[in-house]
Order: structure tokens, then sequence, then C-alpha cells
């Protein structure tokens, strides 16, 4: 029987840890992380997973510790797999396995290597993404590609629902690319990292709209870290505001001096700087979700300045 150590987490790592099994892999090991309770968790448990199907589980701080090497080859696996497991597998776990270290990554490499691809393929106004099986090397998401599948962005989608079509096409590459790296027949396309790129991790104050930008770039960004993400950061009027939620209503509309924001049948309506309106369709303000009846109360019917 084909054997393999899983290390996961998020949903992605609970479909493909699911897929695995469901194919007859055998799981020895799961390595996870420990939730973070300053982060909003969303998503899907592998650890709870692991514990239905009765697999050992460890959440080491260090997955590359010495300890922690000689436990995953104590186990013998044929394959590693890492599915949204967040550290870096070093060269020490990399050798283990006979037949192979296989990252899963929510892009379509080499687009988008890194950290939260799937928030920088909206924040850039890409049309599609995917996910891809490649085999790991000592550099981030650079192996060689064994298979890949797109999805499309749609133009209002957010992040959270990208990332759930994301997810179905992460197990479904894998389910189908299990059959030949069992049989030892896997393709290996060498990625062009030239015609890729590569982005960092992003922080909730990377989510603060520069409103000189047009409304369609700004639409990207609230797009990206709609909820569960912390949301599009901006100052309304003086106060402190988030932006969860917006539609485009013109991109054509000309660039404004002096971005604002103000209530017109019964929409709250932003002017930006590069050019075009967007529909606020989500606000809150100091905290409090704030409908366009509120934003005028507040107001006034002839608008706010908007940000710092």
């Amino acid at each position: 029987m084909t054997r393999a150590v899983v290390f996961g987490y998020h949903n992605v790592g609970v479909r493909c840890l699911r897929a695995l099994v469901d194919s007859g892999i055998d799981v020895p090991l799961v390595l996870t992380h420990d939730d973070n309770p300053a982060e909003t968790i969303w998503f899907d448990s592998v650890a709870r997973t692991a514990a239905e199907y009765g697999i050992a589980t460890i959440s080491p701080v260090d997955p590359n510790a010495i300890d922690i090497v000689a436990q995953v080859e104590a186990c013998k696996p044929d394959f590693l797999f890492s599915f949204y497991y967040r550290s870096m597998l070093k060269s020490a776990l990399l050798a283990l396995p006979p037949r192979g270290a296989l990252n899963m990554h929510g892009s379509l490499l080499p687009k988008y290597r890194g950290r939260v691809p799937i928030n920088w393929a909206i924040i850039h106004g890409e049309t599609e993404t995917g996910a891809t099986l490649h085999y790991m090397d000592k550099r981030a998401d650079s192996g060689d590609i064994v298979a890949q599948q797109s999805v499309a962005i749609l133009a209002d989608d957010t992040a959270r629902e990208v990332f759930d079509k994301v997810t179905v096409a992460a197990e479904n590459v894998l389910r189908g690319a299990l059959p030949s790296l069992r049989a030892g027949n896997a393709p290996r396309r060498k990625q062009d990292l030239e015609a890729g790129s590569y982005y960092g991790a992003r922080k909730p104050e990377d989510g603060r709209i520069a409103w000189s930008k047009n409304a369609m770039a700004i639409h990207n960004l609230v797009r990206a870290v709609a909820p569960p993400y912390p949301g599009a950061l901006t100052v309304v009027g003086g106060s402190e505001a988030r932006i969860l939620r917006t539609k485009l209503l013109d991109a054509d509309a000309p660039p404004v001096n002096r971005p604002s924001m103000a209530a017109q049948d019964r929409t709250i309506v932003a002017h930006c700087g590069g050019g075009g309106t967007l529909a606020v369709l989500e606000l809150e303000i100091d905290g409090a979700p704030v409908s366009a009846a509120e934003f005028t109360a507040l107001h006034g019917a002839g608008g706010v300045p908007l940000g710092g």
C-alpha cells in the first residue's frame, strides 16, 4: 500500500486529506498547526478531520526540527504532501520520501508564487486562478508541475468565494494525479519562473484604500480583503471605517481631485480619485454598520471627503 505523510491546514488541507484516504493511501501521520487565537478561524480543521480517520496528528512549532524529521522518517512514507501548510519544509524532510514531496498551491503556477495567492490574484484583477500540484524544492512554489486546474474569478467574487472554488479544484487535481503518482509515471513540467510572479504575506493594514486609484482597482481590493478577511480600511468624514462590499457603478466617470462619498437614491456612492464610481453595499463606521439613510443623517446630502 502507498504511504504518505501529510502536512496540512485550512480547507484545502481537509479536502486533500479526505481525497488521499478515499483513494486508499495509507496516512500514518498528519502535521498541522494549532489555531492562532488572534486569527478569525473560518475554515475547517485538519486535526479534527484526521481524528475522524484515527490518524495520529502533531502540531510542531518547527516541522524541520531534528526530532520531527525523525518522527516523519519512522513512518517510512513513499510521499510527503503539503496542503496549505504554512511552514516551508527544508531539505532534510524533502529528501525522505523516495517517490517525492509535493505541494498543492492555490494559483496557476508560476503566477502568484508565495503567500495568499488568491487575494493577490483578485487585487490584480485576474479573471482566473486555480490549483497547482507540484514537486517541492528549496525555493517556495518553484518545483516541477504535475497538474493544475483553473477556476474563474467573476467580477464581483470575493476572496472567500474564489477560495471555495480553488478548494474544489485542489481536490480534483489531487485525485486526478494520484494514479500516475502511484504508478511512477506522473508528468513533470519545469516552471518558467521568469514568466511568473512572487508575492509575500499581507497584513490588515495592507487593506487600507488609496482613494487616488480608480474604481476598478479599489473594487478589486475590497473583494480581496472582504470578510472573513479584515475588510478594506479607510477614513470617512474623519472616522475610521471598513468597506466590506462594493459594486462598480461607472468605470468611465472622470477622475476627481477630491475623492468623496455620499448617499444617492438610497445607495452610498464613492467617487474615486483615479476615476470611476462605486456603490458601497456594506459600510461600517467606527465598528457599526451604516445604511444610506443613516449615512445621510450622519453627514448630510453633500457628501464627505475620503481618506486620512
